[in-house]
């Protein structure tokens, strides 16, 4: 088996690692100073479960790696329309995506019997410009129960959790999905063979959609959002009506609001990728994350008036990234009444 990792960042490049150390061929797609260092170095990984180090083959040229049986997607989504250069050289006839992405992916209604099948999710694959990069039928799901961060270049800490959950857009237990997760759990992870991965999909996104945004737009923690007792409010009712939309395309999940908020709460000072992306004046996860619940919210007829509300205002505040420091004073005139 020969895979790519294609955005080798946190998530990826301990993937990448854990995977080289279970036996598979691995290389890793990366640019910079995380390059070099991977290249000189290897990539290092920090786990309170044990460190290690994994000396996998580095490039940012797909090309010097040629096609692959798997393609391990760290991307951000809002990057994947114009990712098509990077992955095209990685393909053959049989090659799978797997994309460890949040929020509703580009191939959501792909495969699923109902009245919905076949249809495009336009907040996340505008114009169909996703799917003509990456083809429904390559791409395998893939939700993320873990969590790292890039301390340094090269060197990955991993702070818990290592569940990545895969399945089948059309559902059932495929020998492409068994073979992955076969080579993950060599590799020291946790990678079930969902039968119904959009369970999966909703159950994480049901704190995305409510966490992220609200942490970007009140720059707080997890813990400071589940105790205080307006945004706890704020959360449930979003989670809620997350619940309801999801049940609305046909999915429904076994889980339980206030026990999701309660692990948010017990994650601590924690802050969402959301959050980190604003603060270093990146471009936000939104489309993926909270405007796709919205769209599917509007193709059901679904109220959802809080998602709706806290949507608009997040869509603001994302058009102010790239115009300057996001979290800097800002100044006014005073108004004067009459």
């Amino acid at each position: 088996m020969k895979v790519a990792v294609l955005g080798a960042g946190a998530i990826g490049a301990y993937v990448g690692a854990a995977l080289y150390r279970g036996g598979t061929e691995v290389h890793l797609i990366a640019r910079g100073a995380h390059l070099e260092a991977i290249r000189r170095d290897g990539v290092r990984v920090l786990s309170p479960r044990g460190d290690f180090e994994a000396r996998t083959p580095a490039t940012d040229d797909p090309a010097e790696v040629g096609p692959v049986d798997y393609v391990f997607l760290g991307l951000k989504a809002n990057s994947y329309a114009s990712a098509g250069p990077l992955i095209e050289p990685l393909l053959h006839a049989d090659t799978v995506v797997i994309a460890a992405q949040n929020g509703i992916p580009w191939w959501y209604f792909h495969g699923l019997k109902g009245p919905y099948e076949g249809r495009r999710v336009e907040s996340v694959d505008p114009g169909g410009s996703v799917t003509r990069v990456l083809d429904l039928d390559r791409a395998v799901g893939c939700v993320v129960y873990c969590s790292t961060e890039l301390e340094g270049p090269g060197l990955v800490r991993h702070l818990e959790g290592t569940r990545f959950s895969i399945g089948e857009p059309g559902g059932g237990v495929s020998d492409r999905c068994t073979a992955f997760s076969d080579a993950m759990i060599a590799g020291g992870l946790k990678c079930p063979v969902e039968d119904d991965i959009r369970k999966d999909i909703w159950i994480k996104l049901l704190g995305n959609a409510a966490f992220n945004p609200i942490s970007a737009l009140a720059r707080a923690t997890m813990v400071e959002i589940a105790t205080h007792q307006g945004t706890r409010a704020m959360i449930r009712l979003m989670m809620e009506e997350s619940l309801e939309i999801a049940a609305a395309v046909g999915c429904r999940p076994d889980i339980s609001v206030d026990k999701r908020i309660d692990g948010a709460e017990r994650v601590g000072g924690h802050k969402t990728s959301m959050l980190q992306d604003l603060e270093k004046d990146k471009p936000l996860e939104l489309d993926v994350i909270l405007a796709a619940v919205v769209e599917l919210a509007d193709l059901t007829s679904t109220p959802a008036p809080t998602l709706r509300a806290v949507h608009a205002v997040a869509d603001l505040l994302s058009t102010k990234i790239g115009t300057g420091p996001v979290l800097a004073p800002v100044s006014y005139t005073p108004l004067t009444l009459p």
